[in-house]
């Protein structure tokens, strides 16, 4: 005999992954940021934001670090003039 249906909700299903493809960029810091994303996939929904705000502070890191440029490079060192007087 088939069980009465009930208007209880049904519990919630676990965590599962969303599918989403992460193609590598070629800079090994952004993929690694990228790959974090997947650590959501197992978590609630409450728990998401955590590994967003990580990523998303790595992220703005490696952006900043492209704003300052590279350091200059070492020269000669710079003696100042020296100056013959009598």
């Amino acid at each position: 005999m088939p069980e009465p249906e009930t208007d209880a909700p049904a519990e919630p299903a676990g965590p599962a992954p969303l599918g989403v493809v992460r193609t590598p960029t070629g800079d090994a810091g952004v993929d690694a940021l990228l790959e974090r994303l997947a650590d959501a996939d197992h978590l609630a929904a409450d728990g998401h934001t955590e590994v967003y705000e990580d990523v998303h502070r790595g992220l703005r890191e490696v952006l900043s670090a492209l704003d300052a440029g590279p350091a200059p490079a070492p020269g000669p060192a710079r003696v100042p003039p020296y100056n013959h007087r009598s």
